[in-house]
């Protein structure tokens, strides 16, 4: 397992980490006896980063991993867990009010309890409150470090003057930011404050939700309660002129004999020693597949043929309905 230096924690994670959203229902059924084969695999291939969150299944996906992680795999991983946000009547989750001082105590607290541990690695704010400054909810993190119920802090979509202004209160570790051929925000300023401010960049969603690996062409081929129905990038139309460039990543995987999967979280590796893809999974057969993009070296030419295919902005449709796009980059 290739390791790197993960934020200013001094510690060596794996460079491909596990995330768990998908355990917990999010794109379809799962199996739980398969998710903890799944984690227990992933530690036995050397993952020791872990993503999770308090809201993923509402508080299911902590349980499942404090079950996982019985009989002594506990320090075996690095636990990177989110807060999530306020859920409202309707269903739908709100930034306001998700990052007060007494919120952010309650949800690592329960965090701790469902996990079955004494203390997180890293607590992270999964969105920005637009009504509390940074500062405000960024301190009343460092009472959670300093209380030892989290290690180390992180922000979760944040602008890059956002973690300027937090780093003045304390050290963050990382960034957490989807990042994949058909999303690049991150290049217009959050990696090069990366880069300066020396935090890990976790970029989830690599393979963008299974479309890119050519597992997922729409809406029609999601379960009832996929949270994918959601995304604009899978409506009809968006779909059709986003599978147009999926064909170039196909081409770049014939090449290497290996899966657009690969290729997707290949091309991420490559954008930085400090990016950290965290491509999600619930099966043994799909982290084995993820991990061995790690064996992938992907060309000059590679690379050029995938950003003509994929630039900055090309993706048909935001990545988030509205409601979802006024959460990030605060």
């Amino acid at each position: 397992m290739e390791t790197a230096i993960f934020g200013n924690t001094g510690e060596k994670l794996s460079r491909i980490g596990l995330g768990c959203f998908s355990m917990s229902g999010a794109y379809g059924s799962a199996d739980d006896t398969e998710s903890i084969a799944t984690i227990h695999r992933a530690i036995d291939l050397g993952v020791t980063l872990l993503d999770t969150s308090a809201s993923y299944g509402q508080g299911h996906n902590h349980r499942l991993i404090g079950q996982a992680l019985k009989g002594g795999k506990r320090d075996k991983v690095f636990i990177h867990s989110k807060t999530g946000t306020i859920r409202t009547n309707d269903g739908s989750s709100v930034a306001q009010g998700s990052g007060t001082p007494d919120r952010l105590r309650q949800i690592c607290e329960t965090s701790l309890k469902n996990l079955g541990i004494e203390t997180l690695d890293a607590f992270c704010l999964s969105r920005v409150d637009p009504t509390v400054p940074i500062e405000e909810s960024v301190g009343a993190m460092v009472r959670l470090v300093e209380d030892g119920k989290t290690r180390f802090i992180g922000l979760s979509e944040a602008a890059p003057g956002t973690l300027r202004r937090a780093m003045k209160i304390h050290a963050l570790v990382s960034l957490q930011y989807e990042y994949s051929l058909w999303t690049r925000d991150v290049e217009g300023g959050h990696l090069d404050a990366c880069d300066e401010l020396g935090l890990g960049l976790m970029a989830y969603a690599p393979l963008g939700y299974g479309f890119l690996a050519g597992t997922v062409g729409g809406r029609d081929a999601l379960e009832q309660g996929d949270t994918r129905h959601k995304f604009p990038r899978f409506s009809d139309d968006n779909a059709a002129a986003n599978r147009e460039r999926v064909a170039a990543i196909r081409k770049v995987a014939d090449t290497h004999d290996a899966t657009p999967a690969q290729i997707c979280i290949a091309w991420v590796l490559a954008q930085g020693g400090n990016v950290f893809p965290i491509p999600g999974c619930k099966r043994r057969t799909h982290l084995e597949e993820n991990l061995k993009a790690l064996e992938i070296a992907l060309t000059a030419e590679d690379l050029t043929a995938l950003d003509a295919a994929f630039p900055p902005g090309a993706a048909a449709g935001d990545r988030y309905p509205p409601d979802g796009m006024v959460r990030v980059n605060l």
